[in-house]
């Protein structure tokens, strides 16, 4: 009696472990649509005339705009962005792409999560530090659990290539 209890808890045995691979799939499929999807945007003149201020204040990616313009910018990052999202895309066949593609999206969002620090208008005037703005502060804040999500990504993802390939760790 006492063990088919304790089999019963939420979060142990099979029900946890199938949450958990569900969950594990949904993150990486999310992702990478998400990932595709914003990419595709890139080739709208919007979307490229809405990420300039963020790319011109950067002090890691404002050289770029020194000699491709704005539009050219924004189509070779939303060409890179599709294919790091296909990349994360081929786990259950090509693990290793994955990881490859994964360690792509974090460095994206890794770039994406210095506009913070570089980007006039991310604290609420007047409040300052804690006090996120709605845009493009609240905006560029959740690049920071995006961030996280590609390393865990990569790291799962490496791990399984390993497990594909014994005696290669």
């Amino acid at each position: 009696m006492r063990e088919s209890i304790a089999m019963s808890r939420p979060g142990e045995g099979t029900s946890g472990l199938d949450l958990e691979k569900i969950g594990a799939i949904l993150v990486r499929v999310s992702l990478a649509v998400t990932v595709i999807w914003v990419g595709a945007l890139k080739f709208s003149t919007y979307e490229a005339e809405a990420i300039k201020p963020l790319v011109a204040n950067s002090p890691l990616l404002s050289w770029a705009y020194t000699f491709l313009s704005v539009p050219t910018f924004a189509a070779i990052l939303g060409t890179g962005e599709i294919i790091v999202g296909i990349m994360i895309l081929t786990r259950p066949i090509a693990p290793l792409i994955s990881a490859i593609g994964s360690l792509g999206a974090a460095i994206l969002f890794f770039v994406t999560v210095t506009f913070i620090l570089s980007t006039p208008g991310v604290f609420q005037p007047d409040l300052g530090v804690p006090f996120l703005s709605p845009m493009p502060g609240q905006f560029l804040a959740k690049d920071i659990a995006l961030f996280a999500i590609s390393i865990w990504m990569a790291g799962e993802a490496f791990r399984a290539a390993r497990r594909e390939r014994p005696g290669r760790e």
